[in-house]
């Protein structure tokens, strides 16, 4: 009966949530740009395993953090000059840190016996502090996890979770999903279908910035899987703060790890002098907001080598909100490519740099046409009948498109569904072709270059 009258409590605030719509998501985008900088928050069972990656089925008897004070990581993280927290509110294991309907492995079944999210997020809201929520895809103790099945029920679990999430802890500005096509998780966006958890959580908070932690695989000219492009500086993911146009995140650990080691309190810290003037001025200067992790200790407190190094941020470093105007950037790609790895052909290609190349769903593996080809095409067979609106173009380093015509097979014919050209001078790599729903059992596409053809992926999406 509780669970139940959770239920119609969560559902009875989803209308608010839907009233809530009122702005694009360029305004978003600026507006998450504009907070420059945050604070992270990883504290969990972890915290007490001395490892990132804790065993699954690690008892949650061991969470005991007996000084646990929220407010004293809001206090550190506002010394830094910080505008929001992102918290981990599940970490790859599975535990939950907020009081969870959907499984008994969260933190009110630990000795501590209290919501620590909500602690936090009330924390944050009266200090007029944004909340972002740092959220696993991958799930090692409910085996939510490659090479396992991935069921509809495995999906409605994650939705449940989502549903808590952002119905019963306010406004939550931004969710960062993890582990999700990721060389660590390796978990597709149809394993667990991106379009269905995206929508999901827009129905729920419109205004609530998507993120997924992976902006090393795909192209820095659109949007893929994310309203933001994120990179995760801990896996060796770097924005080049030269040429980035898309609104962005970029995320790093203060001390060694993500997670508090027993080593913390005397460890030496990553040089907070390097960061402000490597980091956090170059990449707020392009479009991306910065994310420093300070962890927890066992007592539930940051130690006191942290909170002095955040505050020394404060100290030489002003955070004066607005400082650029972010580009409009395309719609983000939401769709599950409807290409990767379906039969394919092409006209000749260069050398051993073969058609699968580019629906292979890896980004630095080419098909190139010979140059002996005046008018190269590729082709890509799809299931009898499947509704398309979307191709997307990805060229290779060195590539040199002029334009390209798209093509659907249906009703035993080609039909041509959109025809552009292309500046090479502008620089942009990532085309896209949206047209009118049509249905197709294949798609072709045609090119004109004139010079070397490299295409590093193409997919095809019903978005």
């Amino acid at each position: 009966m509780r669970k139940y009258l959770a239920t119609l409590i969560l559902f009875a605030a989803l209308p608010l949530a839907l009233a809530a719509q009122d702005k694009s998501l360029h305004q978003l985008q600026q507006e998450f740009v504009d907070l420059r900088f945050g604070m992270f928050v990883h504290f969990g069972l972890p915290t007490f395993q001395n490892a990132d990656w804790t065993d699954p089925e690690l008892d949650a008897g061991v969470f005991n953090p007996t000084r646990l004070d929220t407010r004293q990581w809001v206090n550190t993280a506002k010394s830094a000059g910080c505008k929001f927290i992102c918290v981990s509110v599940k970490h790859h294991a599975g535990f939950c840190m907020w009081n969870t309907s959907t499984t008994d492995y969260n933190v009110m079944n630990t000795p501590l016996g209290r919501d620590v999210l909500k602690e936090l997020t009330s924390a944050l809201h009266e200090a007029g502090m944004q909340v972002m929520f740092h959220f696993s895809i991958l799930d090692t103790h409910h085996r939510i996890r490659h090479t396992l099945p991935f069921t509809q029920e495995k999906t409605d679990f994650i939705k449940a979770q989502l549903r808590e999430l952002l119905t019963c802890y306010g406004q939550v500005n931004t969710i960062m999903f993890d582990g999700w096509d990721a060389p660590w998780g390796r978990i597709s966006y149809s394993d667990i279908s991106f379009p269905e958890i995206y929508s999901f959580v827009k129905s729920l908070q419109p205004n609530c910035l998507v993120m997924d932690l992976n902006g090393s695989k795909y192209p820095k000219d659109a949007l893929f899987y994310s309203d933001i492009s994120c990179y995760e500086q801990g896996a060796g993911e770097k924005i080049s703060a030269d040429d980035n146009k898309l609104p962005s995140m970029a995320c790093y650990p203060l001390q060694r790890t993500w997670f508090w080691k027993e080593s913390f309190p005397t460890d030496e810290l990553k040089d907070v002098d390097m960061i402000v003037k490597e980091n956090i001025i170059p990449y707020n200067n392009a479009y991306c907001t910065y994310i420093l992790n300070a962890a927890p200790n066992r007592d539930g407190l940051i130690d006191p080598n942290a909170v002095e190094a955040m505050a020394r941020i404060g100290r030489i470093w002003s955070n004066t909100g607005h400082i650029v105007d972010v580009p409009e950037a395309p719609e983000p790609i939401t769709g599950v490519n409807l290409a990767i790895g379906r039969s394919c052909d092409s006209s000749w290609s260069d050398d051993m740099n073969l058609m699968d190349f580019a629906n292979d769903d890896n980004f630095r593996t080419n098909w190139v046409s010979s140059p002996e080809v005046k008018l190269p095409w590729w082709r890509v067979d799809l299931d009898n009948d499947t509704e398309i609106n979307m191709v997307v173009i990805s060229e290779g380093k060195g590539s040199s498109l002029t334009g390209f015509t798209v093509e659907a097979f249906l009703d035993g014919s080609w039909k041509v569904v959109d025809r552009q050209e292309v500046d090479p001078s502008s620089r942009i790599r990532v085309h896209i072709s949206k047209f009118d729903p049509v249905r197709a059992e294949t798609v072709r596409v045609w090119f004109s270059s004139p010079g070397n053809l490299s295409i590093a992926e193409i997919g095809v999406y019903s978005q």
